[in-house]
């Protein structure tokens, strides 16, 4: 087995267990078809970054937090479907994955749990939480938006190859509009007053974030 079908397997077997520990009367076979669903779309080959080895990055971050966390399986769910639809020539992907995720889950979930997945799902588009949540909603969407992104602030090497995947997925714009663009989203990560919103992320991640913000931006700078 090659790594990728590795990282498939063992992300299924993930996804059923969060699944069937919501809905246990779920029968296994639609479970798995439901993941072929998702892992079909993760592997498609306009994707570079928003692939199955992020959905795995996420949940090695998982680990680390899910005992902050008050419902872990609806946010492992909504990091599964979070990215489901992604195409970089469009500006609506949130919103299809969270339709998406209602399509498929609304015959196995309630109502209720579709929709607070569909707001998760949506506060990834801009990384800002939504004032009508209660205390726990607001805890466990905090520590989703700082996991998808945990990716900032890792070790300057492994921040290099995402900033390469994102590259490549914008491919079809030319190396000078792709920088403008690219230097605008930067800056204005690094005008927020804090990147992350727990104090975990902020204390672990925050700094080093910065740094690689600041370093791809001179990078970019530099390769006009």
């Amino acid at each position: 087995m090659d790594g990728l079908s590795q990282i498939e397997t063992e992300l299924g077997k993930v996804f059923e267990w969060h699944l069937i520990a919501i809905n246990n009367t779920i029968k296994l076979a639609k479970v798995k078809a439901l993941w072929q669903d998702i892992a079909v779309r993760y592997n498609e080959t306009q994707r570079a970054y928003h692939s199955l080895q992020h959905i795995q990055q996420l949940f090695l971050q998982f680990e680390q937090i899910k005992h902050h966390l008050n419902e872990l399986h609806i946010i492992a769910l909504a990091l599964y479907y979070h990215d489901v639809i992604y195409d970089p020539r469009r500006s609506d992907n949130e919103l299809k994955s969270a339709e998406y995720m209602v399509e498929a889950l609304r015959c196995y979930l309630s109502a209720e749990q579709c929709q607070h997945i569909y707001a998760l799902i949506m506060m990834t588009a801009t990384h800002e939480l939504h004032e009508c949540l209660d205390k726990d909603t607001v805890s466990d969407a905090a520590y989703l938006l700082d996991m998808d992104l945990s990716i900032l602030g890792t070790p300057w090497s492994e921040y290099e190859v995402y900033a390469q995947a994102v590259r490549q997925e914008y491919r079809h714009i030319a190396n000078e509009d792709y920088r403008t663009g690219r230097i605008t989203v930067l800056q204005k990560l690094l005008s927020h007053p804090v990147l992350y919103l727990t104090a975990y992320y902020h204390n672990y991640f925050e700094v080093q974030a910065r740094d690689n913000i600041k370093r791809e931006i001179s990078l970019l700078h530099a390769s006009q």
